[in-house]
């Protein structure tokens, strides 16, 4: 079985889109493909077990058999750390991350192991990214994302941590990063990483689907009251403004099809925003949504107002800012019912990931 071991140079970085990606190129080449998460950190509860949410993911989008137990072995709930650290969990937890990895030999011809964050993350429980890949012989490929000084520093500095491991850093994929302003950028970022012997396997643009959610995840992840639906609940927001200022200096400030998080009592502001949408106005005019924050709900004539612009709105009990916490979350969340999110993951990364040099770095590092 090959194998190749995910990781990233720290959170965010878009590990989860490039391991559905390359797990798709596996299996157009052909190749049976397995997943999974050694040390998961979002634990969910799935066909009555606790698994990493990454787990489920993958399991449900490419309908793979194994049980969650095997694809997400070791999980860190609330409190774990702690009872690590006082000496009160006694399971072998490395005994069952190489149980579940040799259980893969006899039905796959490929493995996808995707990490937790960077190469030290899982080190207070002793289990590293650099530790896991180096336990099971797997060969690292680090996920960084845009720009040139970041991506590169991040990779050398995650590299030097897997190879105090005794880990293979087979190369790097540098994700999010906008093609269309700088074009040589990948050329820049191959030659930088070059320097330090390290492989550039690919280069992925920047696409707002992959990074930002729809006004229906937006609805079910803060948990809110509808007051209006809108005209499409699947349309992608295109980034996020906060209403705390005069609504002149908001109206100029607002991105387009930006999602609106502003205080339900701030009337000037929704009203502002309502009739820059209903006229189509050069600024804020394109308004994706509001959600109106600290359970206030405007008078009725605003939310007619809202209602006649047929402008999706929300109302949510909790303050601006932990709004704003709750939808920076769902900037980066794959979901398994985002079927356009999905397949333009899968497109993405089959056309700018060089999936048959991931695939020499796998073949290099065979196990079972």
């Amino acid at each position: 079985m090959r194998h190749v071991y995910l990781a990233a140079t720290g959170q965010n970085r878009g590990k989860t889109t490039v391991s559905m990606g390359v797990l798709d190129g596996f299996e157009r080449r052909g190749l049976s493909t397995g997943f999974c998460k050694p040390v998961g950190q979002r634990t969910v509860i799935e066909e009555g077990v606790p698994a990493d949410e990454d787990a489920v993911l993958m399991k449900e989008v490419f309908g793979l058999p194994e049980p969650l137990r095997r694809m997400s072995p070791v999980h860190i709930p609330r409190g774990f750390t702690q009872a690590f650290i006082d000496g009160k969990v006694v399971d072998d937890l490395s005994a069952r991350i190489r149980e579940a990895h040799a259980s893969f030999a006899a039905s796959r011809e490929m493995l996808v192991i995707e990490g937790t964050g960077h190469a030290g993350v899982g080190a207070v429980i002793d289990l590293s990214n650099a530790a896991v890949a180096a336990m099971l012989g797997a060969p690292a490929i680090i996920v960084s994302e845009g720009g040139v000084g970041r991506p590169i520093d991040e990779i050398v500095l995650n590299t030097a941590l897997f190879e105090r491991a005794g880990v293979r850093v087979a190369g790097a994929i540098v994700n999010k990063v906008d093609l269309a302003a700088k074009p040589d950028l990948a050329r820049t970022l191959e030659r930088g990483l070059k320097r330090h012997g390290i492989r550039l396997l690919g280069v992925l643009p920047y696409r707002p689907i992959l990074s930002n959610p729809t006004l229906a995840m937006v609805l079910e992840g803060v948990n809110g009251e509808t007051i209006h639906p809108g005209p499409d609940q699947d349309q992608v927001i295109g980034g996020v403004s906060i209403g705390a200022m005069e609504p002149q200096h908001m109206l100029q400030r607002i991105g387009p099809r930006d999602l609106v998080i502003v205080p339900g009592d701030r009337e000037d502001v929704i009203a502002a925003i309502v009739h820059a949408r209903r006229i189509r106005a050069p600024a804020g005019g394109d308004v994706t949504g509001l959600v109106l924050t600290g359970g206030f709900w405007p008078r009725q004539t605003v939310l007619d107002a809202i209602r006649f612009a047929d402008l999706f709105a929300t109302v949510v009990p909790d303050d601006t800012y932990q709004v704003a916490s709750v939808v920076h979350d769902l900037l980066v969340k794959t979901h398994a019912a985002d079927a356009g999110k999905i397949r333009e993951i899968k497109a993405l990364v089959w056309e700018h990931l060089f999936i048959d040099r991931v695939l020499e770095v796998a073949a290099e590092a065979r196990s079972g």
